[in-house]
């Protein structure tokens, strides 16, 4: 079933002590609301079993930020999908732009992943998105269609049911910029296109598709309102507890 979500990527910041403080302060922001979307957050590997102790999982999902594309073995440094599963975590982002960037991760490694977190009962949230140069050559369409049918399209649709969809602008992720309600709109719908193509309008209908590209509270309400924007990956706006809930209540 499609529903509105808003998910928290820390990324690389917060020490523990500091990511469990700040996990504190959204749970209780959280108590005695009742928000029209899921809340997720998700953090460092090295703070899930920590935030997972101190907030009500039943309020506040909790995710990691990535898994390894191996289920175990002499990988060292690699954290697998069945460790993130242990620590109480029932989300995982893969995909994300920075993680194509900077560690060369493609799309048949995101097949693993995906196929890994699907094994042990995670929730992906899987990005995807063009950078700016294709922004500005008009290839976007077809960029962000290769990259779902290259690691998405090989699932039956029960699993593809399973998935999170994150659009992310690579070009307004930490810039500032925002893509208009417009332009995330018509990708949003663009996505939700190409998945009733493959398989069938429910399904496409029952997608939760995320916006990913510095969204804030000033701009959330306005980005949420558009019929195929079901929620947010935050980024430094889920930072702050007060930013992050701002984000939130805007549905």
């Amino acid at each position: 079933m499609r529903k509105n979500v808003v998910a928290g990527n820390w990324k690389m910041n917060t020490t523990l002590q500091e990511g469990v403080a700040l996990a504190k302060e959204v749970n209780e922001a959280l108590c005695g609301v009742t928000p029209k979307c899921d809340v997720v957050i998700c953090t460092p590997f090295t703070h899930l079993a920590s935030v997972n102790a101190v907030i009500d999982t039943n309020k506040l999902g909790l995710g990691a930020e990535n898994c390894a594309d191996h289920k175990s073995g002499a990988y060292t440094g690699e954290v697998s999908a069945p460790m993130v599963a242990s620590t109480g975590a029932t989300y995982v982002i893969l995909g994300h732009s920075e993680r194509r960037q900077y560690y060369g991760e493609t799309s048949e490694i995101l097949k693993e992943k995906v196929a890994l977190a699907l094994e042990n009962n995670l929730t992906p949230i899987f990005c995807i998105g063009e950078v700016l140069a294709e922004r500005e050559d008009g290839s976007y369409n077809e960029v962000v269609k290769k990259q779902i049918e290259e690691a998405l399209f090989h699932l039956s649709a029960e699993d593809f049911g399973k998935i999170i969809l994150a659009y992310e602008p690579v070009w307004a992720i930490g810039t500032g910029k925002t893509a208009t309600p417009e332009q995330a709109e018509d990708m949003h719908a663009h996505i939700r296109n190409l998945i009733a193509e493959r398989y069938g309008k429910e399904v496409a209908d029952n997608t939760s598709i995320l916006y990913g590209g510095s969204c804030k509270p000033s701009n959330a309400k306005e980005l949420f309102a558009k019929h195929d924007i079901d929620g947010g990956l935050i980024g430094g706006a889920a930072l702050d507890a007060a930013s992050f809930m701002g984000i939130v209540t805007a549905f």
